[in-house]
């Protein structure tokens, strides 16, 4: 749906709202869709992305579990082999070493080591990224860990509209999904979103495909590849630059890193030449390093200059300034923009 269309739907909806609307109505369509988590249940999850289920579909398929991420994942990977699909939020995407055996080793591999026998049918939500000062162990972003590990698709919403198709799509999917929704885009009072995640949502259902990246601002000068909380700090840096610089940066969204859609990146950098990436997650192995490479890769005569923007390798502060400076900001986006126009 192009924006025109977006803004011809009429009503709008936060993240949040666009992606319990998408849960709900599948689990109206399917009887085997069930949640279970750390606090879905009364509380409607600490990041309102169960808020309002627990009335409908009652407790026995909107479950409340005890604070042992191994065990109910554990569960879900079960409940996925024998027929079901369920939706398992780690509450942070921080804890995810307390389960990483049941992520990676059982729903990541597990149809691989059956030989096909059956699959694992489930999506694995769960909050990331900082800007709120909840420290080290409550603020990572981690992409690049999940897209890492072969086995799982990788979902990174930024935008209302595209949490509601990207939840469909996920929900549906034969394949296990890891589904990574930012705390800062979820539209909650306590945690006030930036302007854009909130955008108009059809009411009727739709599927967002995986492997298609959105190219959220054309441009002709610089390309600028980015997801989840920057897709937003990159729109504003590219409406500044076009004001103060004169330069044109084009805005890709990629929305999911597993499948990543490496074809709209190298078609952007064929036509500008000159490439930015920009990620919450750690600088060092990671997402910026594989969307460059695979620029260089496919086409190196058309990549005339690049430049990273991540977060150093450095356990995120509490510190509200030292948090501040050590996650990507507009002016910091629109820098690197600058120095490869130079």
């Amino acid at each position: 749906m192009s924006s025109q269309e977006q803004q011809q739907a009429g009503r709008t909806a936060t993240m949040s709202d666009a992606m319990v609307e998408a849960i709900a109505t599948e689990m109206r369509a399917d009887e085997e869709v069930f949640y279970m988590g750390e606090d879905v249940a009364d509380y409607g999850g600490i990041f309102d992305s169960t808020e309002g289920l627990l009335e409908e579909f009652g407790r026995d398929r909107v479950m409340d579990v005890p604070i042992s991420e191994t065990a109910y994942l554990g569960a879900a990977v079960g409940a996925a082999q024998a027929g079901m699909r369920p939706i398992a939020e780690l509450m942070f995407v921080d804890f995810f070493g307390v389960c990483m055996d049941q992520i990676y080793n059982q729903m990541a591999k597990n149809t691989y080591m059956s030989g096909g026998s059956f699959g694992v049918p489930m999506v694995l939500t769960t909050a990331v990224g900082g800007t709120y000062n909840d420290a080290a162990q409550h603020s990572q972003t981690l992409y690049g860990t999940f897209a890492h590990l072969p086995g799982m698709k990788v979902v990174v919403p930024s935008t209302a509209y595209d949490a509601k198709g990207l939840m469909h799509n996920a929900i549906r999917d034969d394949d296990p999904v890891v589904y990574m929704f930012h705390k800062r885009l979820m539209g909650i009072g306590w945690m006030p979103a930036p302007d854009g995640p909130k955008t108009p949502v059809p009411e009727e259902e739709y599927t967002i495909p995986f492997g298609s990246a959105d190219v959220k601002r054309e441009g002709e000068d610089v390309t600028v590849v980015t997801l989840g909380l920057h897709v937003h700090r990159a729109l504003e840096a590219a409406e500044t630059l076009a004001e103060e610089d004169d330069v044109d940066a084009e805005v890709i969204d990629l929305r999911t890193l597993v499948p990543l859609d490496r074809e709209t990146v190298i078609e952007s950098v064929r036509k500008t030449g000159r490439l930015v990436v920009v990620d919450e997650d750690y600088r060092s192995f990671g997402v910026t390093g594989e969307v460059v490479a695979s620029a260089a890769e496919a086409d190196p005569g058309a990549l005339e200059a690049v430049e990273r923007v991540a977060v150093p390798d450095v356990p995120i502060p509490y510190s509200r300034p030292l948090e501040e400076e050590v996650n990507p900001g507009v002016e910091d986006v629109a820098e690197a923009v600058r120095a490869v126009r130079e």
